[in-house]
């Protein structure tokens, strides 16, 4: 039986995504071959990589305005790395949330000075900072959107005053409707919310890159990704298929907006069960609360045994905490459907029943 998968990456995708990846594995476009095996110079993966970028740009909304999308390799953690490195000049600001910001701060620490403008580290990063000011000699501001680990997300972001803002959305991409035009460089590794392990989508405006004195190597220059189109190497051709196809069924749902309705409807649920359940507490300040993963924990481990047993025999998988929270992680990325949440919900609610 095909389990309720809550895990926090990689990350369940829609069924046709996986039949039609499927089908393309053993005779891609009725060629012969697998698209595990096509040259990525052949003209049917040329015609998939353009798919792929042109529909990252539609959903976002960022037609005709400056941005290129590009599908890179090495995952968010080597974007830590490549946005200081193009972008740093002097000083950069970056907001603290959690895990993946505090390695994004480590790594731009190579290239200049890092002002902190603030952290929620106090109280474990339960919480989203507010009343924080960016520098105005800043060359970048830089924050982690979403919080997979900590189960936050950033629900209004910084006027930046012309300072360019760079985005990790790893684990919220596609999932709700933001002006994306303020943002000068969002990414994401698309095990979250997109794809299969292997690719990262960066997307980048133009006018903000060449600006820095430093050589920068060509694997780790935007701008030789975007002057080939993403092709500078052999790109990771499953991952961005794959993930092409999962944006034609965001599309298909009726895009960003069309999918944020579901996964409020998701987050809904599970938090109003998490509150009025006596045997739950949430983890994360209640107005800094994730779309995607809701942490939350037992009032009284003498039920976990019972609570993890119950799951297992509805089929559900990868509900444990991270180990920096611990108990319990409910992901609810964009292909979870709504029964899944329900299931969960009608476990927590037998639960109580049995105490």
């Amino acid at each position: 039986m095909k389990k309720h998968n809550f895990s926090a990456g990689p990350c369940i995708l829609p069924q046709s995504v996986f039949e039609q990846a499927s089908q393309a594995v053993l005779n891609f476009n009725n060629s012969g071959l697998s698209i595990l095996e096509i040259s990525h110079r052949s003209k049917d993966f040329v015609a998939v990589m353009d798919e792929a970028q042109k529909l990252a740009i539609e959903l976002l909304g960022l037609e005709g305005k400056g941005y290129k999308a590009l599908f890179l390799q090495g995952g968010a953690s080597t974007q830590f790395l490549m946005a200081a490195y193009n972008l740093l000049e002097k000083k950069a600001a970056y907001l603290n949330t959690g895990t993946w910001s505090s390695k994004a701060i480590k790594e731009a620490k190579l290239f200049g000075e890092v002002e902190e403008v603030a952290s929620s580290k106090d109280k474990n990063f339960n919480y989203i900072p507010k009343n924080y000011s960016v520098p105005a000699d800043a060359d970048y501001f830089h924050c982690t959107s979403n919080n997979t680990i900590f189960g936050t997300q950033i629900k209004d972001f910084p006027t930046t005053g012309g300072i360019p803002m760079v985005c990790d959305m790893s684990s919220d991409i596609f999932s709700r409707k933001l002006d994306f035009s303020q943002f000068s460089i969002i990414y994401a590794g698309a095990q979250k919310n997109m794809g299969p392990a292997g690719t990262t989508l960066v997307v980048v405006k133009e006018d903000i890159l060449g600006k820095v004195s430093r050589e920068i190597p060509s694997m780790l220059d935007y701008q030789t990704h975007i002057g080939k189109d993403s092709m500078f190497n052999t790109p990771p051709v499953f991952a961005v298929y794959t993930s092409m196809l999962t944006l034609r069924w965001l599309k298909e749902k009726g895009g960003v907006e069309g999918i944020q309705k579901l996964n409020e409807e998701k987050a809904a649920l599970i938090y109003n069960e998490i509150d009025r359940n006596p045997l739950f507490e949430g983890f994360a300040a209640v107005e800094d609360r994730s779309m995607m993963n809701a942490t939350f924990n037992l009032k009284d481990e003498k039920y976990k045994d019972l609570f993890e047993d119950l799951a297992k025999a509805a089929h559900i998988n990868g509900i444990n905490g991270h180990r920096s929270v611990g108990g319990y992680r409910a992901s609810m990325y964009n292909a979870l459907p709504l029964e899944s949440v329900q299931t969960l919900v009608n476990v927590m609610k037998e639960l109580e029943t049995q105490a």
